[in-house]
């Protein structure tokens, strides 16, 4: 593994992702499904170029579709359950990944925060250059 190199995956193990290099955008979301998807006040990804992703084991998706009209796909481990990584349909030539499922859990720090007017009056979302939405 390359210093560049991030692994991923379920909590049963079943599910792995290796991640090269940098992600294009790491954010939290307080959409409203997104709190329900993650069974949080938000969530929290980092977005890859889907050629620098390589994904081992089995994973179901859900497809859900969104306020906008676009659908994405969310993949989770058949056997744990685990939320691991979603691809919208709109821009296949992505991967977001569920930051929490990351080996190294400060591997990455979000730069945007989105739906700020559906977030939690608890939750505060700080940082020097972070983009609020």
């Amino acid at each position: 593994m390359s210093a560049a190199e991030r692994q991923a995956g379920c909590r049963c193990g079943q599910l792995r992702l290796a991640c090269a290099g940098d992600p294009i955008r790491v954010s939290v979301c307080h959409c409203l499904d997104c709190q329900r998807r993650s069974g949080s006040a938000f969530a929290a990804q980092a977005r890859f170029p889907a050629e620098q992703v390589t994904v081992q084991g089995e994973s179901q998706a859900y497809a859900h579709s969104g306020e906008s009209g676009n659908v994405t796909r969310f993949h989770f481990c058949p056997a744990c359950g685990s939320g691991v990584f979603y691809r919208h349909d709109h821009a296949p030539d992505t991967i977001a990944v569920a930051l929490g499922a990351f080996d190294d859990p400060h591997a990455f720090a979000p730069a945007f925060s989105m739906y700020e007017n559906r977030k939690h009056p608890w939750v505060e979302i700080v940082g020097d250059f972070i983009e609020h939405d």
